[in-house]
């Protein structure tokens, strides 16, 4: 059952919040060991909290996770990847966790995610890699990757992510979910951040259904006192979009990459079949690449992220009040830190300009369009071990994962327009590839009602990984069985 689901029995009073709990512990401690998903549990915390439940909650009694970074929950571990962090502890609960309390959630732990989420993949050296519940030689993609294998699996059906880059759609693609990046402030980001890397950085989840989504972007979605500015206000609930008539949407779409690299045949594969799909439906699909993507702005995004990882690292600096010692960073990041330190503060504020701008092109670009489609990763999931950094090519990771995330799904966070991949196509090998569309600034309804028609048309809840909960390895066979 998805969320919604499970709530209802709760309301009803079928099942018990903690029952609901309970079982939720059962499938992390059967399935983490093979997935490495949950690197924090709290399930003392969990079944305490689910007793006291509203049953009236939209979420009562929700089992969910909360990745780890950026999101805290006081008294609770947060490493946000870094052996840096492997002893800290936080002090305070996040505006997003108590929104997610009111809504009903139980929170029963952390997932895993690379160090400072700087990279699509998770395997930091903190925790070691999660790996993909359809195939566990292969990558989740990142930086949500520990949400997204524990929801694939059926641990949770719904799990927090945060996207400054991707990180909530790329591991949507990697492991066959729903994944919305919501509108930029459309979600609160304090008491501790206003303007997270220049309004790029969103909270939100990821689901088994849309549905899913669109109620706890209800739930937590609204200005919080302070922030910096507003998202503007849907003209009704999100759940209401789910369902309804998208109408006949005019979908631009391009199997092109903004630097002309070609993508693996298979994500190809899954745009034509979106594509075929849509028209189907009775969508007006207009093949068009996306203006104003240059090597100019390319080179601003870099210098973005350079700074953002120095930001980090002086952030966290100032709160422990030690400077990281030699093991403490991981080659990636250091390297990253070490160029965004060498950019002059003029030279930053020039390059969010340059982002701006392109984002103006892009608003242009969607006067014309309802959305525009591209596949959401420009290949399948990676081995595990292929995004990763060493002490002698630091930038591995770096060039590694960038050739995963072609498509630039950056294009959402730069704008702050939402964003979401759908999980429409898996390969011959059984490996899903998502569908990205990017939508209007504030529209995340044309995206639910959309997300909403494809799902019925193309159902993907029912089709689950080989690691999941409706499957389980079974030792004295060696092999993977209903």
């Amino acid at each position: 059952m998805d969320a919604v689901a499970q709530a209802e029995l709760v309301r009803t009073g079928e099942v018990a919040a903690t029952e609901l709990v309970e079982g939720a512990i059962e499938r992390i401690e059967a399935l983490n060991p093979e997935l490495n998903a949950v690197i924090t549990t709290m399930y003392e915390r969990a079944l305490d909290a689910a007793a006291r439940v509203p049953p009236d909650a939209p979420l009562a009694g929700v089992p969910f996770l909360v990745k780890d970074l950026v999101v805290e929950i006081a008294g609770v571990p947060f490493h946000e990847g870094s052996r840096y962090l492997s002893h800290h502890v936080s002090t305070y609960d996040s505006e997003i966790v108590r929104r997610w309390r009111r809504a009903g959630l139980v929170i029963l732990g952390r997932t895993n995610c690379p160090e400072f989420g700087m990279v699509p993949a998770t395997e930091p050296m903190l925790a070691g890699p999660t790996r993909n519940p359809w195939d566990v030689t292969r990558s989740t993609s990142g930086s949500s990757g520990g949400s997204a294998a524990a929801v694939a699996s059926g641990m949770v059906p719904m799990a927090h992510g945060n996207d400054a880059g991707g990180s909530i759609r790329y591991p949507a693609s990697a492991c066959g979910l729903f994944g919305l990046k919501p509108t930029r402030a459309r979600n609160p980001l304090g008491p501790e951040y206003g303007d997270a890397i220049s309004g790029w950085a969103c909270e939100h989840a990821l689901t088994r259904s849309v549905r899913d989504s669109a109620v706890l972007l209800d739930a937590t979605s609204g200005v919080d006192i302070g922030d910096p500015y507003p998202a503007p206000v849907p003209v009704r609930p999100f759940a209401a979009e789910v369902g309804a008539d998208p109408g006949r949407l005019r979908i631009a779409y391009t199997a092109e990459t903004p630097e002309g690299v070609a993508a693996h045949p298979d994500c190809v594969a899954a745009l034509d079949d979106a594509v075929a799909l849509l028209a189907d439906l009775g969508h007006e699909m207009v093949q068009a690449d996306l203006p104003g993507l240059t090597p100019d702005v390319g080179a601003c995004i870099g210098e973005v992220f350079m700074a953002a990882t120095d930001w980090i690292v002086r952030y966290w600096i100032d709160r422990v009040g030690r400077e990281p010692g030699p093991d403490d960073l991981e080659p990636l990041t250091r390297a990253y830190r070490d160029r965004g330190r060498a950019i002059p503060a003029g030279r930053y504020l020039q390059a969010v300009e340059t982002c701006q701008r392109f984002g103006r092109t892009v608003a242009r670009f969607l006067t014309g369009a309802d959305l525009w489609l591209t596949p959401t990763l420009s290949t399948p999931p990676p081995p595990i071990g292929e995004i990763t950094s060493t002490d002698d090519d630091p930038l591995r990771a770096g060039r590694a994962g960038a050739a995963t995330v072609a498509y630039a799904g950056v294009v959402a966070n730069i704008t702050g327009n939402p964003a979401m991949s759908i999980p429409l196509f898996w390969n011959a090998d059984g490996l899903p590839i998502g569908a990205h569309f990017l939508g209007r600034f504030g529209d995340e309804a044309t995206l639910f009602r959309l997300a909403g028609q494809l799902e019925q048309a193309r159902p993907w809840a029912n089709r689950w990984p080989a690691v999941s909960c409706f499957r389980r390895l079974e030792p004295s066979a060696g092999s993977w069985v209903r």
